[in-house]
């Protein structure tokens, strides 16, 4: 596991941006080879987003020939509803870039047959080979995609039932209100996510402090889902300085040191 310290939540955003850009313009796709990109919502990738987006206007990356696939989706909710995973994507970023309409893939929360929608999202990833790279974040409870406390650590795509702490969490997004978000999800499973060549993780505050150091100092254990990620061979945590208030100073000390070298921009 890589442990990548910034300073700031902005210097997150901006590490975390530029390596998925490095990732895809390595990659060298073409139509024939896509390189095919996990996503996730949420307040914290929005800086890499922005980020994406200033590079893609420099002109120094293209969507073109990335598929994506996103972790999850809110049951009940439509592509329209301004609370749904799908208008958060388009807005904030797919609608900012050339990546095709084709190429982008997310669960459908209006499904009425739970298990062929999460079978054929599974089916489809695996159509693609592999997906490259998968960017999660991270719940204060540990969860990544919407695998609560408990998730099983091999689970595939369905569906699962959010917690009353993750509901409290989601609420900002529904102007406060936690009767309105729902709670029933569409979620890749951790097995699905840890199936990728590589995942990388942000996180970012204080309020994560406790996650992060389940992820990278607590044993593997289902009831902090994200400590599965010591199990992968290229596994990439990305936090700033507040999410390392419970790490030991000797491990922070340890991953800083053999961080030296910081990722170039995109030339």
């Amino acid at each position: 596991m890589r442990l990548i310290i910034n300073n700031t939540y902005q210097e997150i955003s901006v590490w975390a941006a530029n390596y998925v850009a490095y990732r895809i313009k390595n990659f060298r796709p073409s139509a024939q080879k896509p390189f095919v990109l996990g996503l996730c919502t949420g307040s914290t990738p929005l800086g890499m987003y922005a980020e994406l987006i200033k590079i893609y206007k420099a002109g120094k990356i293209s969507f073109e020939n990335v598929v994506t696939f996103n972790m999850d989706e809110y049951l009940g909710l439509g592509p329209n509803d301004e609370q749904s995973y799908h208008y958060f994507m388009h807005e904030n970023f797919f609608r900012h870039v050339n990546i095709p309409q084709a190429n982008i893939h997310l669960l459908n929360g209006l499904t009425k047959d739970y298990t062929k929608e999460c079978q054929h999202y599974e089916d489809l990833i695996k159509s693609y080979g592999t997906i490259h790279l998968f960017v999660g974040g991270v719940g204060s409870d540990g969860h990544i995609a919407f695998n609560e406390p408990g998730s099983s650590l091999t689970s595939r795509t369905r569906v699962k039932t959010l917690t009353a702490e993750t509901i409290a969490a989601n609420s900002r997004f529904f102007g406060g209100n936690k009767s309105k978000v729902p709670n029933s999800v569409l979620t890749v499973g951790i097995g699905t996510i840890m199936d990728a060549e590589e995942v990388m993780l942000l996180v970012s505050g204080d309020k994560k402090a406790r996650a992060l150091h389940h992820a990278v100092e607590g044993s593997i254990n289902h009831m902090w889902p994200v400590s599965i990620l010591q199990m992968h061979p290229h596994g990439i945590i990305v936090c700033d300085e507040p999410a390392t208030n419970e790490l030991k100073a000797d491990t922070v000390r340890y991953f800083k040191e053999i961080e030296q070298q910081r990722m170039p921009k995109i030339k």
